[in-house]
């Protein structure tokens, strides 16, 4: 059951993907059996690599659990697979015949409600209300983030070019960011499987220290974009650079 909702998931997700690569592909000139024989390929290697990728996690969580004194593994505390979990919810009650319609119709409404109201961001809102806190307030912060960096621009008076330029760093940086976590962790996630455990460079650390590396991570994603806001005159790269 989940693993036809897993099936019918990936497909729709592959598919839109596909959709928007053929149609910027064809805005550039591209040759569309090039691309489709492009795009097969990225979804067999990324299939395969995911698979390496979310074993090693789950054993990693395992070795960890085992050493800490929890059931490891993915629904854990450290992973704990929000959307797999709903998922898991929504097929059960589709299947079972048990779903929680008036939820679903609220969701819907609430949907429209905020496109209505021209929210920024209703993706964002919709997946705080089921992601858990400390997933959620990194989404918090980097908006928070944005909206200084913004606040900057206006009051140096930045044109279009420059603001451009300015997003075009920032999200440079925060992607690099996120990337590199994922990676790191994936490398203390082999460690745990081949039960290497690094120590704690900070045990028993104050809530201090996180406070400063946050304020340093906000600092290098606030000041390095504006300082690369350039000539007002010269048009933005799609690289920002």
């Amino acid at each position: 059951m989940l693993g036809v909702a897993a099936i019918v998931c990936v497909s729709a997700a592959v598919a839109g993907e596909m959709l928007q690569d053929l149609k910027a592909g064809h805005i550039l000139g591209g040759t569309p059996w090039k691309m489709q024989l492009g795009d097969i390929v990225g979804v067999l290697l990324s299939g395969v690599v995911m698979f390496m990728v979310l074993s090693f996690l789950n054993d990693g969580d395992i070795a960890k659990g085992l050493k800490e004194g929890y059931e490891g593994g993915f629904g854990s505390k450290s992973l704990a697979a929000p959307q797999a979990s709903l998922m898991a919810i929504l097929s059960k009650g589709i299947v079972g015949g048990q779903m929680a319609w008036p939820l679903i119709i609220v969701g819907m409404l609430m949907g429209f409600a905020f496109i209505f109201m021209q929210v920024r961001s209703p993706m964002l809102v919709a997946v705080g209300m089921y992601l858990p806190l400390e997933t959620t307030f990194a989404i918090f912060v980097g908006g928070l983030i944005k909206g200084i960096v913004e606040m900057i621009n206006e009051k140096r008076g930045y044109n279009d070019y420059q603001k451009a330029r300015v997003e075009n760093v920032g999200v440079l940086l925060a992607s690099g960011l996120i990337a590199g976590e994922a990676l790191m962790g994936l490398v203390f996630a082999g460690f745990a499987v081949f039960d290497i455990f690094a120590p704690a460079i900070f045990p028993g650390s104050s809530f201090i220290i996180s406070l400063l590396v946050i304020i340093f991570v906000a600092y290098v994603l606030v000041g390095i974009p504006v300082r690369k806001a350039g000539d007002p005159n010269e048009p933005a790269s799609p690289s920002g650079m």
